[in-house]
């Protein structure tokens, strides 16, 4: 059996000029600043993202994210169902995030993120890890100013 990680990291700023809803890991937070951005801007979607690209070595974030932006596709789900078509004969076993921000609280949450991640990655939900912290406002996202988030994805194979 073959093993490989990827890793892969996101940011975005709050805005407060444009209304739309906060989304993390697909599940909408209620009553909470948005994030920048041209698509969703889920940016643990969007670490997802780059952690796949890690292990594929096809960036999705960028040309082909924002080829599909353009076509008005700002459902970060789907950008990762296209990362996904891109591990061919890898297997994603688990998936850890690690958010930093002030805002939202996180925990309320973790369980439907994970739900929602799960749907989206043919995982159980114990395959999927995510933790949160404020990082005792050492940087902008400790301080309330925005969300960033890490990601490792751990895939697998049989083939020798």
């Amino acid at each position: 059996m073959q093993v490989k990680t990827g890793l892969g990291q996101d940011s975005h700023r709050f805005q407060t000029d444009i209304i739309k809803p906060l989304i993390l890991g697909g599940v909408k937070f209620e009553d909470e600043l948005s994030l920048q951005g041209n698509s969703d801007a889920d940016v643990v979607l969007h670490a997802l993202c780059n952690s796949i690209s890690g292990v594929t070595g096809i960036n999705i974030l960028g040309k082909i994210s924002d080829h599909l932006c353009a076509e008005g596709i700002t459902d970060s789900s789907i950008y990762v169902k296209e990362a996904l078509k891109y591990l061919q004969n890898w297997q994603i076993c688990h998936v850890s995030f690690s958010l930093e921000c002030k805002i939202p609280k996180i925990t309320p949450k973790i369980i439907e993120m994970k739900q929602n991640i799960s749907k989206l990655l043919g995982l159980q939900t114990q395959d999927i890890g995510i933790t949160a912290t404020s990082g005792e406002e050492l940087t902008t996202f400790g301080r309330g100013q925005g969300i960033q988030v890490f990601c490792i994805v751990t895939v697998m194979n049989d083939e020798d």
